[in-house]
């Protein structure tokens, strides 16, 4: 089978999963009400994003319909709680509680967790983490997690909690891939096109620290997911990436980054957890600016579990 045929049954499947729905190309009415309730009173600042948290243990059900609302406009929340003193071992199985109580449950098999799924995020040499930038103090780019996982292991949430932040830096910059979708559909429906290819983005095989093979995986930018959801999977990394060879595809991409970069998009958010604040989303893209640790010794940490769910009823 020629690769343009895979292309058009490809694009007959998400078709037909998204008949009637606002992500089909050929539903212009569909896309034009969905676009005005999406966009209408729409956070223009990440402070308007926040939920409070009396206790993690026990969230209450307003805080956590709060948290669906937002999860349900935006795609994120960020909350906040008063666990800054709580120690690790009481900390993680609260945030997994917290998480589950939010339809959080199944929890990727990331290489770098640890028996309960969480993963911790701080400067490290230990094996396994050394020399990945996660696990260092450099920026990160814009990508939404798991974009080089295979389908099965799709990456449709996570749960991000600061234990504590950096003396400088390490803000983190939030975008919503509902919006990103609208802004490039708006431009030219063509970009939503090319990146809905099933070639649109490969990633290359790569050897683990172990000396095991990750695949190559080759998708789309934007898919549908079984339960007509949009899902995005996208990094602006240059270098270990593989862009289909195709005009409209360049295009795409160049105003997606251009996008990114702050081009005539007002609502990227930028914001610094603070030590008891995380967010909660349904895999947004996100960055984190470079950061300084602090000189006591009590570097950045972070925990964090990738879910191959969404939040609940959103």
């Amino acid at each position: 089978m020629s690769n343009e045929a895979a292309h058009e049954i490809a694009q007959t499947e998400q078709t037909e999963k998204g008949l009637g729905s606002p992500f089909n190309l050929n539903a212009p009415e569909a896309y034009r009400h969905w676009r005005e309730n999406k966009l209408e009173r729409y956070p223009t600042d990440p402070s308007a994003l926040v939920v409070e948290i009396s206790d993690l243990t026990e969230p209450s059900a307003p805080a956590c319909a709060a948290i669906r609302a937002l999860a349900r406009k935006c795609n994120m929340a960020i909350y906040r709680t008063n666990t800054r003193d709580w120690p690790l071992e009481r900390l993680r199985p609260a945030l997994l509680r917290f998480a589950a109580r939010l339809g959080l449950e199944r929890i990727e098999a990331h290489r770098s967790r640890e028996d309960d799924g969480l993963v911790a995020l701080e400067v490290s040499q230990a094996a396994g983490k050394s020399g990945f930038i996660p696990y260092t103090n450099r920026p990160l780019n814009w990508h939404t997690d798991g974009y080089y996982n295979p389908p099965s292991a799709t990456i449709r949430g996570f749960l991000l909690h600061c234990v504590r932040d950096a003396a400088e830096g390490g803000e983190n910059g939030l975008y919503d891939p509902e919006l990103a979708y609208i802004r490039l559909r708006d431009k030219d429906p063509a970009h939503i096109r090319a990146l809905m290819h099933p070639e649109a983005m490969t990633i290359p095989e790569s050897v683990e620290p172990d000396g095991g093979k990750r695949p190559a995986s080759t998708g789309p930018v934007f898919s549908l997911a079984s339960d007509g959801a949009l899902q995005m999977r996208y990094t602006s990394r240059r270098r270990n990436i593989i862009w289909r060879d195709d005009p409209a595809c360049r295009r795409a991409v160049a105003y997606l980054n251009g996008l990114l970069a702050g081009e005539n998009e007002p609502l990227i958010f930028k914001y610094k957890l603070r030590p008891g604040e995380g967010i909660l989303c349904n895999n947004v893209l996100h960055s984190r600016a470079g950061f300084v640790d602090r000189s006591d010794g009590g570097g950045r940490l972070y925990l964090r579990a990738r879910y191959l769910d969404r939040i609940a009823g959103t």
